[in-house]
């Protein structure tokens, strides 16, 4: 399953904002690359897919600073 499968309205409603996507989908791809385990169960072959189902299924998501 490639990016383009992820629908953008879906990944936007987990942060509300696309700088945040962009960074929270950054960093846990450089957690992968590095080595991370994947926190769902299907194999993704690029480990930015990887982070954006991870986001989308709610795997992982973020705090907000005070």
């Amino acid at each position: 399953m490639g990016i383009s499968s992820i629908p953008l309205e879906r990944l936007y409603s987990k942060t509300h904002s696309m700088y945040k996507l962009v960074v929270l989908a950054s960093m846990r791809a450089l957690e992968l690359n590095t080595g991370a385990a994947q926190l769902i169960q299907q194999e993704e072959e690029n480990v930015l897919q990887a982070a954006l189902h991870e986001i989308v299924e709610e795997k992982i998501t973020y705090a907000q600073a005070k």
